[in-house]
């Protein structure tokens, strides 16, 4: 609760990597990215190899945000090393991951519309951290965790690499679609009315002045990040999944949506989620995003597919979206516990 900085039992290490996944981008963001790499008590003057866990940021994420102090809380670099610093908690290396965007987000998926930033966690981002640092390269040994878009991050990374990563913890992370976002949906077509119906001019008006500062920056920006994410074309312009008009849906397009919804990706891909070894998984019962409801989705397809119950911590807590990072070192300890050694 210290109102300044406080001395790490172990080491954070601030580097920049260069992807080239992200190289020549549609956004024109930079292909070098900040990469922060902590590791615990007992890595240096050993031999030992470690396991790793690999934090992803929500939506307007990006890494440098770790350092920002709440009042009367202490940010997630501090807490992270408070659950290893007694020595009760077996070490990891913790990997802080950027993977900011212009739009505010890349939902870490490749897209068109984005880049690949999917790729640039798993092909750029892993193969750095275990070759320059002490890690288990494997796996049974490697985790991802993340809130809100980061949770979603968590949830789908390891289904769709399960030769990466067999561990994971989400915290409100995006899920159940219909609820997440349908009513975002039609806040942002009255809010088009402003401009034409045209989001990219609203874009062209939020990028001349202070952010932040109408009452529609926060949904048309949502909107239009996720868009590009999710229903991009393949020369990158972000299609809406709605008519901006009348807001009613486009059928094609919302199931492009769909198809990346947690809920509806566990049985298509049943066998890596049957894999995982650790599944944390939590929400706020008043999310303003419903993604309690999505959390618990989650977790029943997770058990319908064959997952054991045992594996699972499941957790919904009075708590709305915001304000829930103390939740984050809680499933760092539990994830480290849990990881291969």
């Amino acid at each position: 609760m210290l109102p300044w900085s406080a001395e790490l039992a172990g080491r954070l290490d601030k580097h920049t990597i260069t992807s080239e996944h992200l190289r020549g981008n549609p956004l024109g963001d930079p292909y070098e990215r900040p990469l922060w790499v902590y590791t615990p008590p007992g890595y240096d003057g050993s031999a030992q190899r470690w396991p790793t866990v690999y934090v992803i940021q929500g939506y307007t994420g990006h890494v440098a945000m770790w350092e920002n102090r709440e009042p009367y809380r202490q940010p997630f670099l501090e807490t992270a090393d408070a659950v290893f610093a007694g020595g009760e908690t077996p070490g990891v290396v913790v990997v802080y991951v950027d993977a900011w965007t212009a739009y505010g987000g890349s939902q870490f998926v490749d897209s068109p519309g984005t880049a690949a930033y999917h790729s640039y966690l798993c092909e750029d981002v892993v193969p750095w951290v275990d070759a320059h640092y002490r890690t288990i390269a494997d796996r049974e040994s490697r985790a991802i965790s993340g809130k809100s878009s980061g949770g979603f991050g968590a949830m789908i990374t390891p289904m769709l690499r399960p030769d990466l990563f067999g561990a994971l913890a989400t915290h409100a992370g995006d899920a159940l679609y219909e609820y997440c976002y349908l009513d975002g949906f039609a806040q942002a077509a009255r809010f088009l009315r402003d401009y034409d119906h045209d989001i990219l001019r609203w874009w062209d008006d939020f990028r001349s002045r202070t952010s932040f500062t109408r009452k529609e920056d926060h949904v048309l920006l949502l909107t239009l990040g996720c868009t590009a994410c999710f229903s991009a074309d393949p020369d990158g312009t972000p299609v809406l999944p709605f008519d901006p008009v009348s807001g009613v849906l486009r059928p094609q397009v919302w199931e492009r949506w769909l198809s990346w919804d947690p809920v509806r990706m566990v049985p298509r891909y049943a066998e890596a989620v049957r894999s995982l070894r650790a599944v944390w998984i939590d929400a706020g019962t008043r999310d303003e995003w419903y993604l309690d409801l999505g959390a618990t989705a989650y977790r029943d397809q997770l058990l319908a597919a064959g997952l054991p119950a045992d594996r699972i911590a499941f957790e919904l807590f009075d708590a709305g979206h915001g304000s829930i990072g103390y939740r984050y070192p809680l499933a760092l300890a539990w994830l480290a516990r849990r990881l291969a050694r």
